[in-house]
């Protein structure tokens, strides 16, 4: 195999950030996972462990991303486990339940901002910082619904969050240039999780059936997505390189091919979680 990378994934304890950590096991690099609290990570730490290969290591630290100590705190634990970072993906997220712009919960607007947005800076110049000392590595930040500019009712909120963090990204790639520290975007697209879930719940009917119809033709399980970005994260990638799973064209291809051909990607238990 190629030589061992260390890679860190904020918000890996579960969904899109623990299917890629664990998938970076499986192909034989180090990971540091991380959540908000030290039983989510010791769980995820014990179940991540025995699929690692070629003697690759798992480890973790909590850590809120919206806090600057406990983001430098994650970057030291990463430091003293192995050396030092060569891969950072920012993946840390949430969501809300659908809320108008004029109804949303000042609570949410908070809180979503508070990881979404300020949490990837923060976490962008920890790692940023870091990799400029130890001459070099890659920042990965996960974009989202939003990302493009796209505009679905309720989804006001979330959707400001990502297209706030694809202008940062895209900021960030032009001040950073052709330095040590790469900068690249992460579109792992629409993918079943329970933020996707809940979202799904909170819906009326009639949003639900339109949302059940949609998701069955763009949607993907973790298990699908994740080990196609793990083997396109873990490659060198040019800075400003946007490893994108659902593409424009896979996005139409999918929706001809839905005139004759039926995907089945939700299940009922998806809107009873």
């Amino acid at each position: 195999m190629s030589a061992r990378l260390n890679v860190v994934v904020t918000g890996s304890t579960r969904g899109i950030g623990k299917g890629l950590a664990g998938e970076i096991l499986k192909r034989g690099h180090n990971v540091v996972v991380s959540g908000r609290t030290t039983q989510a990570v010791d769980a995820a730490i014990a179940e991540l462990a025995p699929t690692a290969a070629n003697g690759a290591r798992v480890t973790g630290a909590p850590c809120d991303v919206s806090k600057r100590d406990d983001l430098q705190g994650l970057w030291d634990a990463a430091v003293a486990a192995f050396g030092r970072v060569d891969i950072w993906i920012n993946n840390a997220g949430i969501s809300h339940p659908r809320q108008r712009a004029g109804d949303m919960h000042e609570q949410d607007i908070n809180s979503v901002q508070e990881i979404n947005l300020l949490g990837m800076m923060l976490a962008t110049q920890i790692a940023l910082h870091g990799m400029r000392a130890q001459g070099g590595g890659t920042i990965y930040n996960m974009e989202g619904f939003g990302s493009n500019g796209m505009v679905t009712p309720g989804m006001g909120l979330y959707g400001a969050s990502k297209f706030a963090l694809t202008y940062f990204n895209k900021a960030l790639v032009s001040e950073t240039g052709n330095g040590p520290v790469k900068v690249c975007y992460l579109s792992p697209g629409i993918v079943i999780t329970d933020l996707v879930k809940r979202d799904m719940g909170s819906t009326n009917a009639k949003e639900i059936e339109r949302t059940r119809r949609i998701y069955n033709i763009l949607a993907d399980r973790v298990e699908t997505v994740t080990p196609w970005l793990a083997d396109r994260v873990l490659q060198p990638q040019k800075t400003g390189a946007r490893v994108a799973w659902l593409t424009g064209a896979k996005a139409g291809r999918r929706f001809l091919m839905s005139l004759f051909r039926k995907r089945s990607v939700l299940t009922d238990a998806d809107f009873a979680s």
